[in-house]
């Protein structure tokens, strides 16, 4: 126990030098540059220590318990005594044998990024400013599918070792030829939904089980095979929402023939 308050103290030390220039910044430009003080200042300055002791607590609760979780997830499923079972430990393993690690991750993607809080606060604004025709469920799912392809795919990349930039360039593609297509609305929203991703709760649990794998998996580098699953769980949410786009327009225009045809 005081070897955990302690740890708390140096990250919160550690978190407050970090956060320093951002203050510095805020009443830097606020006092030299706009000549005003600060409205509600009481309010500011309790809000950035919440900021501070928020922080100190979610680091240390990475260090002690989502990337330790994720790594100890991704040895427990690369064992060749889970995988063979009953069967000889002894036997070569191929990418067909991980289907666990595929399901597992497409898993742990689909449901960090439903509870993503960046990810909410945007499917919020963005029902909103659409007024209703972009739901807060049907965006967060979209997104979470990719993010479950994403990550399910770039495991399948950490075992078979096939490199990564094949993936990356192939999908970029395929978002420039959905652009074209997709509507106009929704482009930049599909845009930013990648981005969202890669936020407080997705990022920790993602890139332990990457490394976790890339330790595990025989022949694997940490640092070339490691890393990388953030890029996909960046890319491929872009593709599905503007799919998810795509269909609910093509679904709003059947309904409208089918209107037309009625009427008529």
């Amino acid at each position: 126990m005081t070897d955990l308050l302690l740890h708390l103290w140096h990250v919160t030390l550690e978190t407050v030098l970090d956060v320093l220039p951002i203050v510095i910044i805020i009443f830097g430009f606020q006092g030299l540059v706009i000549r005003k003080r600060v409205p509600n200042l009481k309010k500011v300055v309790v809000g950035f220590v919440y900021v501070l002791l928020g922080l100190a607590f979610f680091l240390v609760g990475l260090e002690e318990a989502l990337f330790p979780l994720g790594d100890l997830m991704a040895k427990q499923l690369t064992d060749p005594a889970f995988i063979h079972g009953a069967g000889n430990v002894s036997d070569i393993l191929h990418w067909q044998d991980y289907k666990w690690v595929y399901l597992f991750g497409a898993a742990i993607g689909f449901a960090t990024t439903i509870a993503e809080p960046a990810l909410i606060a945007v499917a919020i604004k963005a029902q909103d400013v659409s007024g209703g025709t972009i739901s807060v469920r049907g965006l967060r799912v979209a997104v979470a599918l990719g993010v479950a392809v994403g990550i399910a795919l770039g495991t399948f990349r950490i075992v078979t070792g096939t490199p990564l930039h094949f993936y990356i360039i192939t999908g970029y593609v395929l978002v420039i030829i959905q652009t074209g297509y997709a509507p106009r609305s929704i482009i930049a929203l599909a845009y930013d939904s990648g981005g969202v991703t890669t936020s407080t709760v997705t990022v920790p649990l993602v890139t332990a089980l990457g490394l976790g794998l890339a330790s595990t998996v025989p022949g694997r580098s940490v640092l070339i095979d490691g890393f990388g699953l953030i890029a996909f769980a960046s890319l491929f949410p872009m593709i599905t929402v503007m799919g998810y786009a795509q269909l609910s327009h093509w679904q709003a225009s059947r309904n409208q023939v089918r209107q037309d045809k009625t009427g008529g």
